[in-house]
């Protein structure tokens, strides 16, 4: 099971003008009894935050939602590090291949289903 984030608030300026509802995603991958959230910070810099299911309650107290989605696991070589955005940082956590998912709405659309 993979867990993705979807926040509205963000400190850089294209996010803010680019995207709409969502302005960053993250996805949290169980690793034992805690979780890990992969956080872009920006391309090659990747930091990864340890999280309990109560913090997981914390940041939907704070505005984030949250997709779960079955089956769906980290594959051996996921590659971080070479990450775009935090939409492509997804987008390689989940394997999806689809060019059009640019933004962090359309992957909240495309996981939604």
């Amino acid at each position: 099971m993979i867990i993705i984030a979807f926040s509205n608030k963000t400190s850089l300026c294209l996010p803010r003008v680019i995207c709409r509802k969502f302005k960053h995603v993250a996805p949290i991958v169980p690793d034992g009894t805690e979780l890990v959230m992969y956080q872009f910070v920006r391309r090659g810099y990747v930091k990864k935050i340890r999280l309990r299911f109560r913090d997981i309650k914390i940041l939907n107290a704070h505005g984030w939602k949250f997709v779960y989605v079955d089956g769906a696991t980290i594959s051996s070589d996921f590659n971080y590090d070479n990450a775009w955005s935090c939409v492509d940082l997804s987008k390689r956590a989940l394997n999806i291949q689809n060019w059009r998912i640019q933004t962090p709405l359309a992957l909240y659309k495309l996981c939604e289903k």
